[in-house]
């Protein structure tokens, strides 16, 4: 009867990409999973969640740790570089369960069915963007693991706000469709247009208010994107404590890219760099623009230092 059963388990459990290691003893369920059939019992109308789980002993679980943005910070950079660890299994694609008000009424089910199958030693991750910026989600991930480690990755306000604008340019471009100039959208009647969205999501401080309601500073770990462009190992080697991960990654991982102009990754001997659409050049902005732009971020800046308890080298001008 038992054999009847593992195979009616495995007919119905559908096609997935599954980890190439060794398989490990299914019975050796985690903390974190026995957390996870608890919280998926009780958000199940019928208590009749399926497991995902694979003959190697893999299974799909719910995610231990969530990059939450910020947009056009560097997350799947950091979700790339984090991902040469053995012991980190990634989401594909960017989730949006949290934000996304269809995906979210799906409930945990959908939610899980959308991770990497994964071994239990294991940490899944996710990224979406979006959540740092979306003021339903810090409470959202809250109610479904209050003791969540959550990583964010924030540059230099002025120029996420310029990647920000170039992102959305270039998409327009492939599609053949006009697009204002980014001083259309940066001023409005002389002055700094502040209900421009790309201003709004660099207003790093509120938005972390609204997450240190619901999490301790010590579950977020907030990654230097502008140094992790630069210099990415010692960044990751940081990420890799706050996660409780062994020391895998190193150096060697990394090497610059002089016809890229960015870091790309080495794993196992192949060679491998982000996609094309990453590291494009800004446009041009005329200096007095941009002057004004770090100039309105220098308080919200100051208070976001203030607010984390550490400082970062983002380029402000104070009027004098």
């Amino acid at each position: 009867m038992a054999a009847f059963l593992l195979g009616a388990v495995l007919l119905i459990v559908q096609p997935q990409i599954v980890p190439s290691r060794p398989a490990i003893n299914s019975n050796a369920e985690t903390s974190a999973q026995s957390v996870q059939r608890e919280l998926l019992k009780k958000t199940s109308q019928k208590n009749d969640f399926k497991e995902n789980i694979h003959s190697n002993g893999s299974c799909q679980q719910l995610p231990q740790t969530i990059i939450i943005g910020v947009r056009k910070g560097g997350t799947r950079a950091l979700l790339e570089m984090l991902s040469l660890h053995p012991d980190i299994a990634a989401a594909e694609s960017e989730v949006h369960f949290f934000d996304w008000e269809d995906h979210y009424r799906n409930g945990l089910q959908w939610y899980i069915n959308q991770m990497p199958f994964s071994y239990p030693h294991q940490i899944t991750v996710e990224k979406t963007p979006a959540y740092f910026t979306s003021p339903k989600v810090p409470e959202r991930v809250y109610n479904m693991n209050q003791s969540m480690r959550l990583l964010l990755i924030l540059r230099d306000p002025s120029e996420r706000v310029l990647s920000d604008y170039t992102q959305v340019f270039y998409n327009h471009m492939q599609k053949h469709k006009p697009y204002p100039s980014i001083e259309q959208f940066l001023i409005k009647n002389g002055e700094l247009n502040l209900d421009y969205k790309a201003i709004n999501r660099s207003l790093y401080y509120i938005h972390m208010q609204n997450w240190l309601k619901y999490f301790p500073l010590d579950h977020i770990h907030i990654v230097d994107g502008d140094k992790l462009i630069k210099d990415p190992f010692p960044e990751i080697e940081k990420v890799e404590r706050f996660l409780k991960l062994s020391p895998q990654i190193n150096a060697s991982n990394f090497y610059f890219n002089k016809t890229k102009g960015f870091y790309c990754l080495r794993d196992s001997g192949r060679e491998r760099c982000l996609h094309e659409s990453k590291g494009r050049a800004h446009p041009q902005v005329d200096a007095w623009l941009l002057q004004k732009l770090q100039e309105y971020f220098h308080e919200p800046n100051k208070k976001f230092f203030k607010l984390v308890g550490r400082t970062f080298d983002w380029h402000t001008f104070v009027a004098s």
